[in-house]
């Protein structure tokens, strides 16, 4: 049974990866998947001038902080062990902290940390430099689809 659970998982976090690559908006914000598996997934972005939200200090702008944060929850939760694999998020909220420093890559953290007959819950959080110093936190909630998970084709 371990076996099964462990080959479930694995095809849980490959379904939500493809998904999530297939993405075009993913695509132009050159996330990368960092981890994924068991309700817990890790994204990351490069620096881009294109990204800058105040051409004067190179800060990345809030908009793709969040959209990092957002997609790195719908992962998760389309990771979690007992949640079907298709999501949308109903509610994010985000906590900035700081502005990123320029140049530097922005990595978002996520977990899955309950889910319902409908609704998964979220926590996540975005960093740059230094893991501890986090640029922002969140908490939201998405819902999962009913019914067995069908696979994403790209």
């Amino acid at each position: 049974m371990a076996d099964e659970s462990h080959t479930n998982a694995e095809q849980k976090a490959r379904i939500a990866r493809q998904f999530i690559e297939a993405i075009p908006f993913s695509k132009a914000l050159n996330m990368h998947f960092d981890e994924i598996g068991d309700g817990v997934a890790q994204i990351s972005m490069p620096y881009s001038e294109a990204l800058v939200g105040d051409p004067r200090t190179g800060v990345v702008h809030g908009g793709a902080v969040s959209a990092l944060m957002d997609t790195c929850g719908g992962a998760a939760v389309m990771s979690y062990p007992d949640a079907p694999a298709g999501t949308a998020t109903i509610d994010l909220r985000i906590d900035y902290m700081r502005a990123a420093e320029p140049g530097c890559r922005i990595t978002a953290r996520a977990e899955c940390y309950h889910v319902t007959r409908s609704v998964a819950f979220v926590r996540a959080k975005a960093w740059d430099v230094d893991e501890a110093k986090p640029l922002a936190a969140a908490s939201g909630a998405f819902t999962i689809a009913q019914g067995k998970g069908a696979e994403v084709k790209p």
